[in-house]
């Protein structure tokens, strides 16, 4: 099971990757909230303003490139689990699932006695 490693790994950058993009919007959200309230003070200055923006532009493009690698990451890792489960299906015979459920269902049955 070396491979499982290696795509546990995967999806733990994945969840990071996921992660880091929840905490850019947040940071984005609130560069904007910051820019908004600069440009009512009547003490600002339009370049102040201005430089506010181009951090804005500068996280929104981060913010892009993380949704990029997270989207190709998560179309790979979706590849992964339907091979997966391609393998599953032609490893699993039906009638042994068949027994387990009806196992389960038995004992289950057993314990509410």
């Amino acid at each position: 099971m070396a491979h499982r490693k290696v795509i546990d790994t995967y999806y733990t950058d994945i969840s990071n990757l996921s992660e880091l993009l929840n905490k850019l919007v947040n940071s984005y959200r609130l560069l904007i909230g910051g820019a908004a309230e600069l440009n009512q003070i009547t003490l600002a200055k339009k370049s102040e303003v201005r430089d506010a923006l181009k951090r804005i532009d500068a996280l929104g493009d981060i913010i892009d490139d993380v949704i990029n690698a997270l989207e190709y990451s998560q179309h790979n890792y979706n590849i992964y689990c339907k091979l997966k489960a391609d393998v599953m299906k032609m490893k699993v015979q039906p009638e042994y699932v068949q027994t387990e459920i009806d196992d389960e269902l038995k004992l289950k049955n057993e314990e509410h006695k």
